[in-house]
């Protein structure tokens, strides 16, 4: 049975909207992503996969998205739709899920902030 080292969940910072068109390019960003030229079934789970079997495939799939040049772009595609199933940017739903809920509490926070320095400052 194949057993992954447990590694923490690293996310890199993404703008909390889609980033920007990239003008260096002709087409979309996805008509540049590495995984164009990959199996799609490497990035999205066949029914009732083994956990094991899935992630192995997820660890391989993540290792596309590594040395893909528009892996930002998709993840935020991703997390902007939002995709629920699938690796999209290096993600997997479940890490997507993570980063949205962060994003949300990063908003509340923000929010509030500007509400409780005022309350302090009075």
């Amino acid at each position: 049975m194949l057993q992954l080292p447990h590694q923490p969940l690293q996310v890199a910072p993404v703008p909390s909207q889609r980033a920007p068109a990239r003008e260096d390019q002709a087409g979309p960003w996805h008509s540049e992503a590495v995984c164009r030229r990959d199996e799609a079934g490497l990035f999205f789970a066949p029914s009732k996969e083994p956990t094991a079997a899935r992630l192995s495939r997820e660890v391989a799939a993540k290792q596309v998205c590594a040395g893909c040049p528009v892996m930002v772009e998709c993840r935020e595609h991703a997390l902007v739709q939002p995709e629920p199933y699938g690796v999209w940017g290096g993600l997997t739903a479940a890490e997507r899920r993570v980063v949205l809920a962060r994003r949300r509490r990063r908003d509340i926070e923000l929010a509030a902030a500007p509400a409780e320095h005022i309350a302090a400052a009075g």
